[in-house]
């Protein structure tokens, strides 16, 4: 693991180190690509004003993750226990997810304003979709064995929700977030770029306008590393609460 990680660390500074040089021979101009150290001035610059900014989308990310995450298990679990929803439910979920966000956003900002709100609903719609299906299909891969048991003693729906489908849908709901989390953050700054007063799609939005390309690839290098992160975070509280896996 140790090795893996001392490899992909040497292949990201290698080919940091070849755009570097790239950029220096062709001298290429800075509003089209800078250079890696342009970028890292201004990390170090403007980290100031990118920290607030990175909290205010990271924190709006989570609240769309959240309602979306909560609406999609509660759903699979309504699916759960009447069946006959499931065409109406799932019907709902496609038509969500076939639309393309970068529609929606402009208009949830009418309806909703510039503040927050609209970006936790587009997260939520980002998000709903992996949940549910994820869910829905963890609640349906109880080992066969267990399954007879619980039907062998007669056990109620509830004791055998909590007590079997529960426990077999937590690794499918796990690899749900695993995709949801980072996709909150890609959700949240869409909104933002739609419209908004502060965040990291704020940031990037004055960055394009004006061709501060050192500034957007910085604001987008903050917004990489906080998806890395939440994914990090995801994966570990997966190995600590489903270890047995």
């Amino acid at each position: 693991m140790r090795r893996n990680g001392i490899v992909a660390t040497g292949m990201i500074l290698a080919f940091l180190a070849v755009w570097e040089v790239a950029v220096r021979v062709t001298e290429t101009p800075v509003y089209l690509v800078p250079a890696p150290t342009d970028i890292v001035a201004v990390l170090a610059e403007d980290v100031a004003e990118l920290a607030p900014a990175a909290a205010t989308t990271l924190l709006q990310a989570t609240a769309g993750l959240v309602l979306g995450g909560a609406l999609g298990l509660a759903m699979a679990t309504a699916i759960t226990f009447w069946q006959q929803l499931e065409q109406g439910v799932m019907s709902l979920a496609l038509l969500i997810k076939s639309t393309p966000i970068i529609a929606i956003a402009p208009i949830l900002t009418v309806w909703l304003g510039f503040g927050p709100a609209p970006k936790v609903v587009v997260t939520a719609l980002l998000t709903f979709f992996p949940v549910l299906i994820n869910s829905l299909e963890g609640f349906r891969s109880v080992d066969p064995a267990i399954a007879e048991w619980f039907r062998s003693v007669d056990a109620p729906p509830r004791q055998y929700f909590l007590q079997a489908r529960w426990p077999s849908a937590r690794p499918f709901l796990f690899a749900a977030l695993q995709v949801a989390a980072p996709l909150s953050l890609i959700g949240a700054v869409v909104a933002e770029w739609m419209g908004a007063s502060s965040g990291l799609g704020r940031r990037m939005w004055l960055a394009y306008t004006n061709l501060d390309m050192p500034s957007l690839f910085a604001a987008v290098v903050v917004l990489t590393a906080l998806s890395a992160g939440v994914y990090r975070l995801v994966v570990g509280a997966e190995k600590r609460t489903v270890h047995w896996t």
